[in-house]
């Protein structure tokens, strides 16, 4: 029997609740704020500890820095532009910047840290504190060193995101927070998210590792690197951000912000970041962070002076509510319990508060056209079973996993017989109909492998026929 949502919902925020409340007491978290976001349930939000700032105490709406959060939505500005013509990911970045050197460097390198870039703008940033303004950015990248080939493995880039940052600002006219104010903030309401640190942020610290004393880091604009980890935020609209990276078609269902398609070519892996664990890896500008059970978080990790945060989307699997997103954002510099948590979160959300299970109902009969096609059928010596499910011809490897999603077809305009793989197995390969005097699909190929009823060779003849026949 399945439980009532109230109790069940009770239950499953206790469990957040506590989780919270030991990663900010292990962690010694001086302020941590937390809040999972999903479509079917009003946010729940937490917090725990002490702003540091007694004008302002902590509270939901107490601005923490996200650092390299930041890099997510300056790579949706990128695929924005990328989608309005302005730019081509596979062009060099000279071809819309005027720079010194590594002007070879494409823009889909920059996007998932391939590009070879070093790690920071020329300089010792992080001792002085004075990062080159925006101007300075392009004009030193002849002082900046090209630590790896183009293309030849994953090395993460502060620099590379600054540079992707101008790009957006000169192509689209503005500068690069004006550009995030109107074409992501405003469209999708995220109205605590700033360039600049509110009255209300809560203060950084370094918690010392030795005893229970903590120092304020200090506070500092990120100039010409803003586009990599300048931003200020909430929870809240962090979590919301998450959503919108696992399920934009539910967060942003105009595709306001961006397609749905194009955040699901940000989610596809491009780069692993160990070669020899591929237990975590980078889209277009977005980590992936597998999980069991084909389930997928997908967001970015955040660090600046004095904080440390963690805004993902869950995807996959049957019990994960649709557009989970949870964010954690903590007042200190060394707390890994808040990257942590924010993986624990989502995984807690799906197992212990799932969404409620929709009743199976009736469709409509499968068109006339293409009931000839269901049923097994074998390849390569192998069986297939091809249905129809969500009107539409979908085909899976007969031993292949439950959880592994079918591919599915869609008709080519104006060629009935001939069909396109939109998703799953063989993507964008086409599937052909061949029917017999009847008008019944006697053969398909699909990516041009013969189908046929029955098991044969590849000469056409049945294994039962012996080798001599």
């Amino acid at each position: 029997m399945i439980p009532e949502a109230g109790p069940r919902l009770h239950n499953a925020t206790a469990h957040y609740e506590r989780a919270a409340r030991r990663a900010q007491a292990t962690g010694r978290v001086p302020a941590l704020s937390v809040t999972l976001h999903r479509a079917d349930r009003d946010p729940w939000a937490c917090t725990v500890g002490d702003s540091g700032d007694p004008e302002h105490p902590l509270d939901a709406d107490t601005r923490f820095r996200i650092g390299s959060i930041t890099k997510t939505f300056t790579a949706v500005l990128v695929m924005q532009a990328r989608d309005e013509g302005l730019l081509d990911l596979d062009q060099p970045v000279s071809a819309y910047l005027k720079v010194p050197a590594h002007g070879d460097a494409t823009v889909r390198g920059l996007l998932s840290h391939t590009a070879g870039f070093q790690r920071e703008p020329h300089g010792d940033v992080w001792d002085t504190l004075t990062p080159p303004d925006s101007a300075g950015v392009l004009a030193q990248l002849d002082r900046a060193e090209r630590v790896l080939p183009n293309g030849r493995r994953f090395h993460y880039s502060n620099l590379g995101f600054a540079v992707l940052g101008q790009l957006v600002a000169t192509v689209r006219g503005g500068s690069w927070a004006e550009v995030l104010a109107d074409r992501i903030l405003e469209p999708l309401r995220l109205t605590a998210t700033t360039a600049q640190a509110p009255a209300n942020a809560a203060v950084g610290y370094l918690v010392d590792a030795y005893s229970d004393a903590a120092r304020p880091e200090p506070r500092f604009d990120l100039g010409g690197v803003s586009p990599a980890a300048q931003l200020w935020s909430t929870a809240g609209d962090m979590a919301t951000w998450a959503s919108f990276l696992a399920a934009p078609e539910t967060i942003d269902p105009d595709g306001a912000v961006l397609a749905a398609a194009t955040v699901d070519e940000m989610r596809w892996p491009r780069t692993t970041t160990d070669e020899a664990l591929w237990t975590g890896g980078f889209g277009l500008g977005l980590i992936l962070a597998p999980q069991d059970n084909r389930v997928l978080h997908v967001g970015h990790d955040g660090a600046m002076p004095g904080f440390l945060a963690g805004a993902y989307g869950r995807r996959g699997g049957d019990d994960t509510p649709g557009a989970l997103g949870c964010a954690v954002l903590g007042s200190s510099g060394t707390a890994s319990q808040i990257n942590d948590l924010v993986h624990e979160l989502l995984k807690l959300a799906a197992e212990l508060d799932p969404p409620e299970i929709k009743p199976w109902a009736m469709a409509a009969p499968v068109p006339a056209e293409y009931r000839s096609a269901l049923g097994p059928w074998w390849s390569e010596g192998s069986p297939f079973v091809f249905a129809w499910h969500d009107d539409a011809l979908q085909a899976r490897a007969a031993d292949a996993p439950a959880d592994r999603p079918p591919a599915v077809f869609r008709p080519v305009p104006d060629r009935p017989d001939v069909l396109r793989t939109v998703s799953g197995r063989e993507a964008g390969e086409l599937l052909r109909l061949t029917r017999d005097a009847r008008g019944t699909i006697a053969r398909m190929h699909w990516a041009t492998y013969r189908f046929t009823r029955g098991q044969e060779a590849f000469d056409g003849v049945p294994p039962s026929a012996g080798a001599e026949e």
